[in-house]
């Protein structure tokens, strides 16, 4: 018998045999795999679970009464070859173990014959082409998911199933994951999508950045950090904050400002500057492109120390730093002092060309306190008034503490450098310029660090309270709990990223983590259009009593908080990006002129607004000064209070305006607009209609 014979035989054995029987078992499975009607109800069956008979008929797709003869059929042909099982009590259809192997063996064949004909690759997230292999799904979705085993290896095979079914050459990381996404969606595993779900920006967002340059101010990093803030944000908002302060932030009763830094740096540093530079700038094995300069006592070194120092601690706070010391660090220079105003200046200049994070800029503010070395200080505002000259918008601004000296040695030259767009702040206190304090103890160490980017919009709960002044404060109450309790999360997150060398100059230089105070901040807006406005209350003695009484209960509630977390919190009323997005989606929701008390502002409420104008008529018991001193005292995280200069206004009006308000409150900053050419960056005189140096049009 010849090797052909003994194959016949083993083709068509004899009839009644055990062979023949098997042999018949396995043709009719391979008919019924055949179909692919029936492959798709299997598949259906192993991914849904469980199924009614309507159920199972309307996925597989016979919708219409002409089709459900043919389901029957399908159906009836998978019973029979026990790949489909009806639980009789349930009245569901299920696919046994015999299916499942069935089903696999159709995807193996399936996966086979597509590579043999040609095979699939992907085009991978770090810059590769890989053949497309389904164990790597799996992989990704326990490793970076989650997900057990089982489930992964289900998601996986409905996902290979679609995979095939688009029959493409080529495939991409990203549009697999938005398959298993989808998969993962329609099985209701929204937890696990969140995990899984790629971070960045639709490709209509990247060409709208490239087509509107004229907003990046900062060249090619404003486009890069705008880019990695955006998908820092919505990792932030879907992965790290808890759900209900997310939704808090995205329906707009409280605003995270700067969300995509938010977990990364602090907001304010208030640091002492003489003391980081006089130990020696340390950075061990970060920044190894910076010059390391050595712990000096010489006027070149200890200039350049601060030209780095500030470059490299404007990049580890998103608002503002507070640098003192500076007027010490220079105290055994005052016989070069034309010497130090010129290496200053230069200082000051260097360091202005730091990157932003945001299109506002980090401030550097420099605490000046009256009555300690006039000549230095003196040497200090000099060199920063020429600093101001050559630097259209000045990043770095001066904080003047007046409670040990006379405002009047140096209001002549502030009010000159106000009328070229210097930055000024005066205070009797420890503030930033935004008006935020200093939350540092006597006792703690050269620096203190506020987390102060959270704001509440109260106009809004004041909506939702039906006009009940109690109900409001109890909902100002409840929402602050779960605010305070993300900061503290975040507290956390930035010490873990500092201690591993997120942000060195904090790291290593100051032992952030031993050293330093830490306050959490939390900012009210809108009160005044939430007490007068909407709760109904009058502008008067008993209104005001109210607004005070909103202050004190979240000071009350803060305080309360704070010892449960651990970490002293504070109430402040100082300026945010998030006034002008809450007046928005208040006007959208509730009508605009419902939540805003002037119809031509789109703003709310921040802190105090005194008009230099009308500051001369004013004393100590005047309204406005005795309500700005109050919410002063009541409000322990800060008051921003804003002194409003005209943009004619003379220097001597400015002198003027600068002394009188420093008799009637404790801290205030000097606010006026400057039409700066946006083609030129020209401003040494008033700009009406265009340039008068370049001829543009485009003033800001």
């Amino acid at each position: 018998m010849d090797m052909s014979e003994e194959f016949d035989e083993l083709e068509e054995p004899k009839k009644g045999s055990i062979l023949q029987s098997t042999s018949k078992r396995v043709r009719m499975i391979f008919s019924v795999m055949a179909s692919p009607n029936r492959i798709d109800i299997l598949r259906i069956l192993n991914s849904k679970g469980p199924l009614t008979y309507s159920e199972l008929k309307s996925l597989a797709g016979f919708k219409s009464k002409k089709e459900s003869g043919k389901f029957a059929y399908h159906l009836r042909k998978l019973l029979r070859q026990s790949l489909v099982a009806l639980n009789k009590s349930e009245r569901r259809y299920t696919i046994t173990n015999l299916g499942k192997l069935v089903l696999s063996l159709a995807r193996q064949i399936e996966e086979r014959s597509i590579i043999e004909s040609g095979k699939m690759y992907v085009r991978t997230s770090h810059e590769s082409i890989e053949e497309f292999n389904s164990h790597k799904i799996i992989q990704s979705l326990v490793r970076e998911g989650s997900l057990p085993l089982e489930l992964a290896q289900k998601i996986t095979e409905e996902v290979e199933n679609r995979i095939y079914k688009y029959q493409t050459t080529y495939l991409t990381g990203s549009l697999i994951r938005e398959m298993v996404n989808s998969v993962l969606l329609e099985h209701g595993h929204e937890e696990y999508r969140n995990k899984l779900a790629r971070l960045g920006l639709p490709v209509y967002d990247i060409q709208e950045m490239l087509s509107n340059l004229e907003n990046v101010g900062n060249g090619a990093d404003g486009l890069l950090f705008t880019t990695g803030q955006r998908v820092f944000a919505e990792h932030l908002l879907t992965n790290i904050l808890p759900k209900d302060v997310a939704d808090s932030h995205l329906s707009g009763d409280l605003h995270i400002s700067n969300p995509g830094i938010w977990s990364m740096i602090p907001d304010t540093i208030f640091v002492n500057v003489k003391e980081l530079i006089e130990d020696g700038i340390v950075l061990g094995g970060k920044y190894l492109d910076v010059s390391r300069v050595p712990s000096s006592k010489s006027l070149d070194d200890i200039t350049s120390s601060l030209s780095i120092i500030i470059s490299l601690l404007s990049k580890e706070a998103s608002q503002e730093i507070v640098l003192d010391g500076i007027v010490s660090l220079f105290s055994k220079q005052s016989k070069n002092i034309e010497e130090l105003q010129q290496k200053l200046t230069n200082a000051f200049a260097t360091s202005s060309t730091t990157s932003n994070y945001n299109k506002t800029n980090t401030n550097i503010s420099i605490r000046l306190a009256l009555g300690s070395d006039t000549k230095i200080i003196n040497a200090i505002i000099n060199a920063y008034q020429n600093y101001t000259k050559i630097t259209p918008l000045p990043k770095i601004g001066l904080i003047i503490d007046y409670s040990k000296g006379k405002i009047t040695d140096v209001s002549q030259q502030v009010a000159e450098i106000i009328s070229i767009g210097g930055k000024v702040t005066f205070t009797k206190n420890q503030i930033s310029s935004y008006g935020i304090t200093n939350g540092t103890t006597k006792n703690s160490g050269p620096l203190a660090i506020n987390l102060q980017s959270v704001s509440i919009n109260l106009p809004r709960l004041a909506f939702e309270s039906n006009k009940d002044e109690t109900y409001f404060r109890a909902r100002l109450a409840l929402l602050m709990k779960p605010a305070l309790s993300s900061m503290a999360l975040r507290k956390k997150d930035i010490s873990d990223l500092t201690r591993r060398g997120l942000n060195p100059i904090l790291a290593k230089n100051t032992q952030y983590m031993q050293r330093s105070s830490v306050s959490l901040v939390i900012n009210l807006v809108g009160l005044k259009e939430a007490v007068f406005n909407i709760l109904g209350y009058k502008d008067n003695k008993d209104g005001r009593a109210i607004l005070h009484k909103v202050i004190e209960t979240a000071v009350d509630v803060g305080a309360k908080k704070g010892k449960e977390i651990g970490d002293p919190v504070h109430i402040s009323m100082t300026e945010t990006e998030g006034s002008v997005r809450f007046a928005s989606l208040d006007g959208e929701k509730y009508g605009k002129n419902s939540s805003l008390n002037v119809p031509d502002t789109d703003n709310y409420t921040q802190g105090i607004i005194l008009n230099a104008t009308e500051v001369g008529d004013y004393t100590s018991k005047s309204e406005k000064i005795v309500e700005c001193n109050k919410l002063s005292k009541i409000l322990n995280g800060g008051l921003s209070v804003n002194l409003q200069i005209a943009n004619d206004a003379k220097i001597t009006d400015i002198k003027k305006s600068i002394e009188k308000t420093a008799e009637l409150t404790n801290s205030f900053k000097l606010v006026r607009s400057i039409a700066i050419c946006g083609e030129c960056g020209f401003k040494d005189e008033p700009i009406t209609d265009k340039c008068p140096k370049c001829k543009s049009p485009y003033i800001v």
